[in-house]
């Protein structure tokens, strides 16, 4: 499912590349650099985003938890 995702975001960039050419100076619009950089940068953002919420949620005790849902 997340291949999918990944798959679809991608090819989706790759057809605007069209679109972003007149906006990039000194990079290619299809530069592999530029794809894996910016896919690894909103995975750490990503991780990022979802680090302290799943922190404090392990800290509840489950039964409490379930108790007050």
């Amino acid at each position: 499912m997340v291949v999918r995702r990944i798959a679809i975001g991608l090819g989706g960039a790759l057809a605007l590349t069209r679109v972003m050419k007149n906006l990039l100076f000194h990079v290619k619009a299809t530069d592999p650099a530029t794809f894996v950089g910016i896919a690894l940068l909103f995975v750490v953002v990503a991780l990022a985003g979802s680090y302290i919420p799943a922190r404090r949620a392990a800290r509840i005790d489950p039964m409490a938890a379930l108790r007050v849902g």
